[in-house]
């Protein structure tokens, strides 16, 4: 989960870049043991502020229940949030316990800054068995030893505006059953073209469109996607057979020089061209969920994290529906699971770890359930969560249903995570900018797997 994405390119860089520089420095300061307290006041780190409420009474019970414990919940913006952390590694005061991102934990257990929680978990008893399929296993570090226990899920769907795909003469049972390819696009491309219109009101797939005068855009755009293209263009890029690296997880070569991928960037890319997606500059202009506000956007591929979101939005009748099916057969969509990590510099690992523990339990995320604002991973909870979530005008099922049918694939878990960000956003945006063409991923690629010779 993006959770939070990074709105606009300068300050993806600006963050990749600044994780590298603390990095670097965390790996040059030592990490400092910490003390294995079992009471005393726990530190926790959130960034997704529509969560705290939830988590708050989480920890509310938590106290009732470890009298000697006292939670202290801080929340942060997603940049300030990871600049603080990596600081605070540098200086050994991060927070105790902190909510981790499968994009950024790798580096972290390499430098020996997160505790492995192998024993705690087996000396407690956790079942792993009781969370969704597919997210204990993306936290399992490179050294093979577990690092959290998973809090919530997320896949990707498409969010629509209901109201112009009906005036499109668009049904749902459309959209519901997509078919896309790299090379004319299938019918994703046709509905596309179809719920893009001019200021003229032609539209994409009629005569006279005016691609430079574009007054609602089939689909949107939020960034370049890089590196992974989670909301952006993986769903499409893993029905052709591709990954991403030679191995699920940690690997050390890339296939950005893949033919698959690069004819699916192209494709992506084309729809700028076609008038059907806005030009990457667009996107400084706002968020996706605020050009949707605006009908700038009929349809948006997005996380199930921003069901919320979507869901306020007022004075747009909005439909969700799965990612299409591709060359093999099947659908795809990213899963990713947070989880929350203790830090080894905790002076009370004893007490961070009975937090955490709690946090990725059933009780606590029953309450997370109810609030209706993330998939909790415990699966029993899951019912819950899609009956809060519905309540926002939502069949979250595009999004459960792929899990169910086995249709989903892991966050890519990968080392310098930092370096790789700073180089596929630098290639990546001059690309959809129209700065270089697609075969410039190629010697990026290079780039990338000269990282880790």
């Amino acid at each position: 989960m993006k959770s939070t994405r990074l709105r606009t390119r300068a300050r993806a860089a600006v963050a990749a870049a600044g994780a590298a520089v603390l990095l670097t420095a965390c790996g040059s300061y030592g990490v400092d043991p910490g003390a294995d307290a079992d009471t005393g006041t726990v530190t926790y780190w959130l960034w997704e502020s529509a969560q705290l409420p939830a988590y708050q009474e989480c920890a509310t019970d938590f106290e009732a229940q470890n009298p000697d414990i006292d939670i202290r919940i801080e929340q942060f913006g997603w940049d300030d949030y990871w600049n603080k952390l990596f600081t605070g590694f540098v200086a050994s005061s991060a927070p105790d316990v902190f909510a981790n991102h499968t994009s950024r934990y790798g580096e972290f257990a390499e430098r020996g800054l997160i505790v492995p929680i192998d024993e705690q978990v087996a000396a407690s008893g956790i079942d792993l068995q009781q969370y969704v399929p597919g997210t204990t296993e993306l936290w399992i570090g490179p050294d093979g030893k577990r690092y959290g226990l998973p809090k919530d899920f997320d896949t990707v769907g498409l969010f629509y505006n209901a109201g112009m795909a009906e005036e499109a003469g668009i049904t749902a049972e459309q959209m519901a059953n997509l078919t896309w390819n790299p090379q004319d696009g299938g019918t994703y491309e046709d509905v596309i073209a179809r719920l893009t219109v001019d200021e003229n009101g032609v539209r994409g797939d009629e005569p006279g469109f005016d691609r430079s005068r574009v007054r609602t855009y089939g689909l949107g755009l939020g960034s370049a996607g890089a590196p992974f293209g989670q909301v952006e263009w993986s769903y499409l890029a893993m029905t052709t057979g591709w990954w991403y690296m030679d191995r699920e997880a940690w690997g050390t070569e890339f296939n950005y020089d893949d033919p698959r991928f690069q004819q699916t960037y192209a494709w992506w890319r084309g729809l700028i061209d076609k008038g059907y997606m806005p030009p990457l500059a667009f996107t400084e202009g706002g968020s996706p969920d605020q050009q949707v506000q605006a009908g700038r956007y009929a349809i948006v591929s997005e996380g199930s994290w921003q069901t919320a979101n979507y869901g306020a939005l007022e004075g747009v009748d909005l439909a969700l529906a799965p990612t299409p099916v591709g060359p093999s057969g099947r659908r795809a969509a990213m899963q990713n699971s947070l989880a929350d990590s203790i830090s080894t510099s905790s002076q009370v690992k004893g007490a961070a770890w009975e937090w955490a523990a709690h946090l990725a339990s059933e009780a606590c995320q029953s309450k997370v359930a109810q609030a209706g604002v993330v998939m909790p991973a415990v699966a029993s909870t899951v019912e819950t969560a899609k009956e809060a979530l519905g309540r926002r005008g939502f069949d979250v099922s595009a999004f459960t249903d792929q899990i169910d049918a086995g249709t989903t694939f892991p966050y890519p878990s990968i080392l310098q995570a930092a370096e790789v960000q700073s180089i596929t956003a630098s290639t990546m945006e001059g690309v959809m900018a129209f700065n270089a063409d697609v075969d410039a991923l190629t010697p990026m690629n290079e780039q990338l797997n000269a990282l880790f010779r």
